[in-house]
């Protein structure tokens, strides 16, 4: 104890404790069996994708496609395979580069989605309220109207993104603090507020859909796509605001991590099924329904899951 000599921050000692070793780097890797499940699912759930893109290519004039504006549907798939992949920059040793695009590729694909699912919200109402004659609502009818929802939601994300790079971006960071002996690698979020401000503006996409598609579920339209929103909505809410902040805030390490990319595929995942595993079934499962007429087994399919 009379010749104790405290070891450098980066050091540690071993266990005879008569020398100081370098701490152990802990980070989420491809080589870890959580870093590879979670890479093998986000590229399965990519490919997933990708396949409901074809078929929904392949029967794109069919009614249960054209219905509620086909070209968002489009939109929306792409922005969900970017979701995908895009988890996979949280895997691997953080740089510079990778803890830039980490939060702000995450916050605007998602915004993406978000704002392509109010949009289409949006046109469901605006369609069936435009049919009263005296309705002003004739003028805002077509694909217009879509893509300026889906423009201005997603250009605000975009402006936070880039008002928060320019303040205080993420930069990567080794954490001394949280683990005794393991220095963990790790990306700082820089402005928390800003950070916190893009969770909070897909939270409030989410809801505004949400609340939008519920008042219009029941509205008399074979192609109604509102149901399907509000479920799609509720579980991404569930995910992101019930089980994803909380379990964030408390964990630490590689498991911050490893929550995140959890997040992201299951948000993303509960869009992806709610939406169009409805279409998909009326496509392949019962092809003879896929009438406007007829249209309604997809309401059939989701009394069955409810």
């Amino acid at each position: 104890m009379d010749t104790c000599t405290k070891c450098p921050d980066h050091l540690w000692s071993n266990m005879n404790r008569d020398t100081c070793i370098p701490k152990m780097i802990s980070y989420l890797s491809y080589e870890d069996l959580l870093g590879m499940c979670l890479t093998v699912v986000s590229v399965l759930l990519f490919l997933l994708t990708c396949l409901v893109t074809l078929i929904l290519m392949k029967h794109r004039n069919t009614p249960v496609v054209k219905a509620n504006n086909r070209n968002l549907s489009f939109i929306l798939l792409i922005s969900l395979k970017m979701c995908f992949l895009c988890s996979l920059i949280f895997i691997g040793y953080p740089h510079k580069v990778t803890c830039i695009l980490r939060q702000t590729v995450f916050g605007i694909t998602f915004s993406i989605s978000v704002s392509a699912i109010l949009a289409k919200t949006v046109t469901v109402v605006i369609a069936f309220n435009a049919t009263n004659p005296r309705s002003r609502l004739k003028l805002w009818v077509g694909t217009r109207t879509s893509y300026l929802v889906l423009l201005i939601c997603s250009s605000i994300q975009v402006i936070i993104c880039v008002v928060w790079l320019g303040s205080s971006p993420p930069f990567p960071q080794e954490n001394m603090q949280d683990k005794v002996g393991e220095i963990v690698a790790e990306c700082n979020d820089g402005s928390q507020v800003a950070f916190y401000s893009v969770l909070g503006y897909m939270g409030f996409l989410a809801f505004v859909s949400f609340l939008i598609a519920f008042l219009a579920r029941n509205l008399p339209d074979t192609f109604n796509e509102a149901k399907y929103i509000t479920f799609s909505m509720l579980v991404f809410c569930s995910v992101v605001w019930i089980s994803f902040i909380p379990a964030y805030l408390s964990t630490k390490g590689i498991y911050v991590v490893a929550m995140e990319i959890f997040a992201i595929l299951a948000s993303s995942f509960g869009l992806l099924g709610c939406i169009f595993i409805p279409k998909c079934y009326v496509i392949l499962i019962r092809p003879e329904m896929n009438i406007k007429v007829e249209l309604h087994v997809t309401d059939l399919l989701y009394n069955r899951v409810f």
